[in-house]
């Protein structure tokens, strides 16, 4: 079927119009019309092939929230009228170690991303969520119990909210446990919700004394300002676990010297140029951890989603219009949206 879409044809060529092709469902799909989609920074990365290796024409988007308007004839979980997510993953091996454990983004065999994946289906590479519809395997597919008023804003859970979750959930963040998020954006205003709604003592560091207000309405219990050295001294020895949100190359030490023994910093974005090499006696006198995480499986992505209708949990949205993505993009290298683009699926048909 044909379906309106916004795509870019080349890394220097601005969004436009475009009609593509999705497959008709098959006997475990699940056909989604798109209400909603959030902008993620991966999205701006692959676009411009900042990365590498994209592949044109290429539609992003995998925050995406929506109705089910048709099902195949295998599908027992979702029936037509559904609420649903789709996050980064369209679809892995689904037999090796990874898989069978419900990590499928840790698959052997390299899971398929919602864009810019490989796929059978015309034009050979998956596209994303920045269109009318999707189909999708129902495997791959996630239940939002979310009011209908908050749908747009729980688009940015299928991958900020996941990629936030996911680490806090694994290094067992809760009451009695102080917790630090590093950098307060897209990912890090998620992280700083999260571990305050799973009890832990919640710590936000930023570069910008103006936001230190805005940390402390997301529900950070302190706030520090990363530049003031006895800012920074005053917390030394005494943090468990410190998620670091901050994309950027920069010095970890600053942070390793905040762990308190077997403390652990976990690092969930990717720097354009790596960090320099840290100090090991930081962690070796500790026996503290350097750690990474990316996103979730299915699973843990649907507890995540029902943890967040549970605690009222939802991103902070700027919505804008399909027209508006490349202005968003410029905004979004600046710094300048609290804390997440949302696009408004609607406008996609003009």
């Amino acid at each position: 079927m044909t379906v309106k879409a916004y795509g870019t044809r080349a890394a220097d060529q601005p969004f436009e119009p475009m009609d593509i092709q999705r497959r008709a469902p098959g006997p475990h799909d699940v056909q989604i019309d798109i209400a909603y989609c959030g902008v993620c920074h991966s999205d701006l990365h692959t676009a411009r092939s900042e990365w590498g290796g994209t592949l044109y024409p290429c539609i992003p988007g995998h925050e995406i929230v929506g109705q089910v308007s048709a099902v195949g004839a295998e599908v027992r979980d979702f029936k037509v009228g559904d609420t649903v997510g789709v996050g980064c993953m369209v679809d892995s091996c689904q037999h090796c170690s990874a898989c069978a454990e419900g990590l499928e983004q840790f698959c052997e065999n390299g899971f398929v991303g919602t864009y810019n994946g490989a796929t059978k289906d015309a034009p050979g590479h998956t596209l994303g969520g920045y269109s009318q519809r999707v189909v999708v395997s129902d495997k791959f597919v996630l239940k939002i119990r979310h009011p209908r008023e908050q749908l747009a804003a729980v688009a940015p859970l299928l991958c900020a909210g996941i990629t936030t979750y996911s680490p806090l959930r694994h290094w067992k963040v809760g009451p009695g446990k102080k917790v630090g998020i590093v950098g307060i954006g897209g990912l890090g205003h998620m992280g700083v919700k999260l571990a305050h709604a799973m009890g832990a003592h919640t710590v936000a560091f930023t570069t910008s004394e103006g936001k230190r207000q805005d940390a402390l309405d997301l529900g950070a219990d302190e706030v520090v300002v990363s530049r003031n050295a006895e800012e920074m001294k005053r917390h030394a020895g005494t943090f468990d676990f410190i998620l670091n949100t901050v994309a950027a190359s920069h010095d970890l030490d600053a942070y390793t010297r905040l762990l308190r023994r077997d403390g652990t910093l976990v690092l969930v974005g990717v720097p354009e140029h790596p960090h320099p090499s840290p100090n090991v006696g930081n962690l070796i006198f500790k026996r503290a951890a350097i750690a990474g995480s990316i996103i979730g499986g299915i699973a843990e992505t649907q507890e995540m989603l029902d943890f967040c209708a549970d605690h009222g949990i939802v991103a902070d949205i700027e919505m804008i219009k399909a027209q508006d993505i490349d202005a968003a993009y410029d905004r979004m290298v600046k710094g300048d949206v609290k804390y997440r683009f949302v696009i408004d699926n609607a406008t996609i048909a003009g």
